[in-house]
């Protein structure tokens, strides 16, 4: 994994040139955002527990066929598991977002996560579903003004859902 600074540096050094005005420019509004981006991901660790366990009990609610008798959930070790993983993919979006890059999520959690769902017989679509509801929530906890560096945090608030899509489009 590297973080945006380790990313910018090496493909200048593989072209051989010197970082461009727009590379340099994106890398300063990546320090001017640091703040809010520490915060963010400080807000998503401080509550992840509860963005998961909520996250979970939503797919019981809404998918009770998945969790009741005979469904791919319903015991207790799947039960689990299922919340487990709903707790990695969060710890995963949150590394990605402290980076400013995706790619820790996608080598270290997301590739293969779907076979594995496949073979196991996991509903992609429900665990996706599942992020979606991590994600609702985590917008809501990451975008709460209160108490945070002040600024515009739009587009850090677009980045976070993009790491949530992109986990929910790697299980679906």
């Amino acid at each position: 994994m590297l973080d945006a600074f380790s990313k910018v540096v090496e493909q200048a050094d593989r072209q051989g040139t010197y970082l461009s005005d727009e590379q340099v420019d994106a890398l300063s509004a990546m320090v001017a955002d640091s703040n809010k981006r520490l915060d963010v991901v400080n807000r998503l660790t401080a509550n992840a527990s509860s963005i998961t366990a909520n996250a979970y009990r939503g797919l019981v609610s809404d998918q009770p066929q998945v969790f009741g008798p005979g469904g791919a959930c319903f015991h207790h070790r799947n039960q689990a598991a299922c919340l487990r993983d709903l707790g990695f993919i969060l710890r995963y979006v949150t590394y990605s977002m402290l980076a400013g890059d995706p790619s820790v999520m996608d080598d270290r959690c997301l590739n293969g996560l779907r076979e594995t769902y496949q073979a196991l017989g996991t509903p992609g679509a429900t665990v996706a579903l599942g992020i979606e509801k991590m994600k609702d929530a985590a917008l809501a906890i990451a975008n709460d003004p209160n108490g945070i560096t002040k600024g515009d945090c739009s587009s850090l608030m677009s980045e976070l859902a993009i790491y949530f899509d992109r986990a929910a489009a790697a299980v679906a």
